[in-house]
């Protein structure tokens, strides 16, 4: 079923639509799932998204109106052509410094926008000096923002749109007005956007370093991914996950590998030998204690890596931690080439 989550922060009503189906195409039934997690999650930390964020201006030339026309234009903060998508730049951006670049997928249904509330990434990419894009999937027949990632999510009309190139387009577009570090290419992705971040490192190892993925999945048949190259994987994933299932399984009839076997296989790709255990952290706000367990892999070629955060009793929304997203930063920026 769909999740449509409404819950409240400072006086705005905000509805949450994200996710794939459990295992048959989305109903119009009405909304299902938990949403307690989310309600918690959207009350904390995550939602101050403003700090030494420079949004700039919605136009494609970011010019002020009636300004003087002095000094260099400044670059679009919004790119993507017909798929426009936002670009958040840091306030202490340096054009002359090579910058890392973010870009944020988000889950079935929902949008770039409502993807930055839930996770909190424009404060967390600013932070670590990151610029941010938002982009947008194509909407399905139901009207429904998605993806077109892997057979199991979640382009369930099979329109064959090419998200790929549009993706790549955009980092691309990206290095053109601004000074990208393109050995620094992030991606974080939920759910959908989770297999959109595997589909790109499968198919665009090229112009990705690492990505991190929040209830997502690579491909079933693991001869369909063969990256040209490296690509560092962060798996996060809860162990009550009722939507896209920890132990793998079914949707709209198509297979997808647990979340122990898709950083598994990527572990491998990374030439990693071995995987250890690697503490506890606390990344849900709903569940006591220091609730998700870390599994890293080791011996993995140089300048690379795997690893699986299990939230013991996460959900398919877990309430995030305030500093959730910088976790997920923080481990992703340890990866250039």
């Amino acid at each position: 079923d769909l999740h449509s989550f409404p819950t409240r922060r400072s006086s705005d009503l905000i509805f949450l639509l994200i996710a794939c189906g459990d295992d048959d195409v989305p109903s119009d039934s009405g909304p299902g799932g938990d949403d307690s997690s989310l309600d918690a999650a959207l009350d904390s930390g995550p939602l101050d998204d403003d700090a030494g964020v420079d949004a700039g201006s919605s136009d494609a030339g970011g010019s002020d109106v009636g300004a003087p026309d002095v000094g260099p234009p400044r670059p679009p903060t919004t790119i993507g052509g017909d798929r426009p998508a936002r670009v958040a730049v840091p306030r202490d951006y340096d054009p002359e410094t090579p910058t890392p670049l973010l870009i944020v997928l988000h889950g079935y249904t929902a949008t770039g926008e409502l993807q930055n509330l839930y996770l909190g990434t424009e404060a967390a990419a600013a932070a670590h000096g990151m610029l941010m894009v938002l982009p947008d999937g194509l909407e399905d027949a139901r009207g429904n923002g998605f993806w077109n990632a892997t057979p199991a999510c979640c382009d369930f009309g099979n329109t064959g749109v090419d998200d790929v190139a549009y993706i790549r387009s955009l980092i691309e577009e990206v290095g053109e007005n601004y000074n990208l570090d393109t050995g620094r290419v992030y991606l974080f992705g939920h759910s959908n956007g989770g297999f959109m971040s595997y589909r790109m490192a499968c198919d665009a190892a090229d112009v990705i370093t690492a990505i991190a993925s929040l209830a997502g999945a690579e491909f079933s048949d693991e001869m369909r991914c063969e990256p040209s190259q490296p690509v560092s994987t962060l798996q996060i994933h809860g162990t009550a996950d009722e939507t896209i299932a920890y132990e793998g399984g079914m949707n709209v009839g198509a297979a997808y590998p647990s979340a122990e076997e898709t950083t598994r296989r990527f572990g491998e790709r990374n030439g990693c030998t071995d995987s250890e255990a690697a503490g506890n952290i606390d990344f849900d706000i709903g569940l006591a204690g220091d609730e998700t367990s870390v599994t890293r892999y080791t011996g993995c070629t140089e300048g690379v890596g795997a690893e699986l955060w299990t939230i013991e009793g996460g959900a398919h929304l877990p309430g995030l931690q305030r500093d959730a997203s910088d976790q997920v930063l923080t481990w992703l920026e340890q990866f250039s080439r």
